[in-house]
């Protein structure tokens, strides 16, 4: 267990004065982490702290946390415990009880971050883990991102001090030292796929070939190496990312297929770390060469892709919002899909900015409210004397399909007078007799 420590400086995982989580199940692998870490934390020079999370999936759950609080009362390990209902959030967001808890598991270590209570998470993957994970995701399809297997550290957050240790010499380490430790039960249901790589298929090569381990962490060492060649190769620069929106250029899909499945691969990640498979990759891919300009397909994230003239854009699926109208005002008025509003009097015409409509206020109607489009609503643009339909209108604009639904427009049953942060109609136009005038400034949540 010492090459530990040779580890963590190698790779450096730990810097001096860091406060280090420890994911702490009570489980054998995680117990024997926390004590060598907690043994060396002078060496070291950090602070250790153990993260116990129930995620209510098993019965004695609730016993492995006590369990875990009580080792480090009486070892005087400062210690945090937490409870999530991973098999609710499963169920929630339609995924398997894996990702389910992985991810209620995951929020709770970035909320840890956040707050400034621990600095780095330490998880106590080992060799056979390692190799388990570069054949789980050969299986599924995963690619040579895939299976170039778990990081030494991730993000500059996770860390895996195991990753060159067997499950022997942790035994022996555990034997050693007296370490208690509970067993989870779940460990034995092949019904996991990870359980049965480990409970079933891994077991049977090992009788085969006995370095099957150690031969497929080479393995993943390898593909690790020709993955970051690949990688250093790729420009993300065309890539535009505006909150849980993301842009990809059309023009990215001319590359040779290497590249593009990793700019894909990049994107998605910022929706499903630990979820991308090759067959996400072949979709998106086949949808960008064959898909129609205004197509869209769903992705198992809770994401859709969509097809937007010179764009592949990838959104949160999100749910048609209907609001009432509002009236219109000067201040801010907020629709709910679309951003905030801001209307100001102003008696001077001075150049109009981004994101700014100047009118002539004395121009609109009374009963003019803030909608969202209707099918017989019709436009008159500014600088034109011919209405037309309004889908036609933003159709000409190239205005995505996507973000058609949730465009506020100012309107008098469906005559369109303003269609938010896109144009104004020619009946509002400032001209020489104007005197009061309106600046209409426009902060969108949405591109």
């Amino acid at each position: 267990m010492d090459k530990i420590l040779d580890f963590i400086k190698e790779n450096k995982l730990i810097k001096q004065g860091e406060i280090i989580g420890v994911a702490c199940s009570g489980g054998r692998d995680s117990m024997a982490l926390l004590h060598f870490l907690n043994e060396k934390k002078s060496e070291l020079d950090c602070q250790v702290i153990a993260i116990n999370i129930d995620h209510c999936i098993r019965e004695n759950s609730m016993a492995d946390s006590a369990f875990v609080m009580d080792y480090c009362k009486e070892n005087g390990i400062k210690a945090y415990t937490f409870k999530v209902d991973a098999i609710k959030i499963s169920r929630d967001e339609k995924l398997s009880v894996e990702a389910g808890a992985r991810k209620a598991r995951y929020n709770t270590f970035e909320a840890l971050i956040k707050k400034g209570l621990v600095d780095k998470i330490a998880l106590a993957h080992h060799m056979y883990d390692q190799a388990e994970t570069v054949l789980l995701n050969l299986l599924r399809g995963c690619g040579l991102t895939g299976v170039r297997g778990m990081e030494p550290v991730r993000n500059n957050i996770y860390i895996r001090p195991m990753l060159q240790v067997t499950r022997e010499e942790i035994m022996e380490y555990i034997d050693e030292y007296s370490i208690p430790y509970v067993d989870d039960e779940t460990n034995e249901d092949i019904n996991y796929s990870r359980n049965y790589i480990r409970q079933v298929i891994m077991p049977t090569i090992r009788k085969k070939f006995r370095s099957v381990d150690k031969n497929l962490v080479n393995f993943a060492s390898i593909c690790a190496e020709d993955d970051d060649y690949i990688n250093s190769q790729i420009d993300m620069g065309g890539v535009v990312k505006v909150g849980d929106v993301t842009r990809l250029p059309m023009y990215y899909f001319s590359y040779n297929s290497a590249i593009v499945s990793r700019v894909i691969r990049k994107v998605l990640a910022y929706y499903a770390p630990q979820d991308i498979e090759s067959r996400h990759i072949s979709i998106i891919y086949d949808f960008a060469k064959q898909g129609k300009n205004g197509d869209s397909i769903d992705l198992p994230f809770g994401i859709k892709v969509h097809k937007e003239y010179e764009y592949l854009t990838i959104a949160p699926i999100k749910k048609k919002i209907e609001i009432d109208s509002q009236e219109f005002k000067k201040g801010k008025t907020y629709i709910e899909g679309f951003g905030l509003i801001r209307i100001v009097s102003s008696k001077v015409f001075n150049e109009v900015k981004p994101h700014q409509h100047v009118i002539d206020a004395d121009k609109v109607p009374e009963n003019a409210v803030w909608r969202f489009k209707e099918d017989k609503d019709v436009f008159t643009p500014f600088g034109s004397e011919t209405s037309k339909k309004l889908k036609d209108y933003l159709a000409d604009k190239k205005i995505p399909q996507r973000l058609r639904n949730n465009i506020p427009v100012l309107a008098v049953d469906n005559t369109i007078y303003i269609v938010a942060d896109i144009e104004i109609s020619d009946m509002l136009k400032v001209d020489e007799n104007s005197t009061n005038l309106y600046k209409i400034n426009y902060e969108k949540d949405i591109i």
